[in-house]
């Protein structure tokens, strides 16, 4: 069920660095979710459309790998790639590429679609499929 990856590019700032002068491993984490907002928001399933259907994506398992340093005012693009996505649960690869095409980390994200009435996990919608490149 791989898809075309969706690309989002990133310049790294000074909010971004830890003290040793990389990006503060936290970061990786919040990187990877603006990408993800970025490629949702503009299929129709943004914040205001998770609010208003009362059903949103929730992160269920994440395997980050570091492979390469990323340090202040280099641009990086985020990729997003879908795996699968069975029942409830999908998977996606994320990955940090510098500019000369290595990749400084990667990470696989199992999802799932988390109605916020009924607090569970529910099957993935035609919007949601839709809205990560499922349809």
């Amino acid at each position: 069920m791989a898809t075309a990856p969706f690309e989002y590019k990133v310049t790294i700032k000074e909010s971004h660095i830890d003290s040793y002068g990389h990006v503060n491993n936290a970061m990786y984490l919040t990187l990877y979710e603006e990408a993800r907002w970025e490629s949702i928001t503009p299929r129709g399933y943004g914040f205001y459309e998770i609010h208003k259907l009362k059903k949103g994506p929730v992160i269920l398992d994440v395997n980050l790998k570091f492979m390469k340093e990323i340090r202040l005012r280099e641009t990086i693009t985020i990729t997003l790639e879908l795996l699968n996505y069975k029942g409830k649960v999908g998977q996606m690869l994320q990955r940090m590429v510098k500019e000369d095409g290595t990749v400084a980390s990667e990470a696989v994200f199992t999802f799932g679609l988390f109605d916020m009435e009924k607090r569970k996990l529910i099957d993935a919608t035609p919007e949601w499929k839709q809205a990560i490149g499922a349809e």
